[in-house]
């Protein structure tokens, strides 16, 4: 690996540095296989820290597609569960569009950040719908509905997402 791309990787998680978050931007940029390689243990590995850091450099990079896949693992992997709120925040940074059904999910069993930045991603990205989206998007709606966290978030949850599937129905119902 290029001593530059190094050098960006051991400052970009190195506790101490101030520039974490514009070394990430720069190591995403100049990304290679090798590099992505690196980065994708750090976003699978155990420092939460780093994995974030890891996702922001992926979504500046060639391998965003990679990177988006996991860091939505990130977001349910149960060692992050205390810091999903951050991993759903980095989403922002890739592109949505096919990962309705994801997005819902994080929404639906997020815990209150994550959820709330999901809803965020629900009312403004504009999503690639297929009955096939719809249908995985029932059945993580039915599994809500039978195992909800508490009755006041049921008919929260319930009020945003029914419309949002009746109206994905209406659209191939036509």
């Amino acid at each position: 690996m290029d001593e530059k791309l190094v050098a960006y990787l051991e400052k970009m998680i190195d506790p101490d540095e101030k520039e974490a978050y514009y070394f990430a931007d720069k190591l995403g940029e100049k990304a290679d296989e090798e590099v992505k390689d690196k980065l994708l243990v750090l976003l699978r590995g155990d420092h939460w820290e780093h994995a974030y850091l890891a996702s922001r450099a992926l979504a500046k990079s060639p391998f965003k597609e990679e990177g988006l896949e996991a860091t939505i693992e990130a977001v349910f992997d149960k060692k992050f569960k205390s810091v999903q709120g951050a991993f759903a925040q980095v989403l922002e940074l890739y592109n949505l569009e096919f990962k309705f059904v994801d997005i819902l999910k994080i929404y639906l069993f997020g815990n209150f950040k994550a959820s709330q930045l999901a809803e965020g991603y629900l009312n403004e990205v504009e999503f690639d719908i297929s009955p096939r989206t719809i249908r995985k998007a029932e059945k993580h709606w039915n599994h809500y509905l039978h195992n909800p966290e508490d009755d006041g978030s049921l008919q929260i949850k319930k009020d945003f997402v029914e419309p949002i599937l009746l109206e994905m129905k209406d659209l191939f119902s036509e």
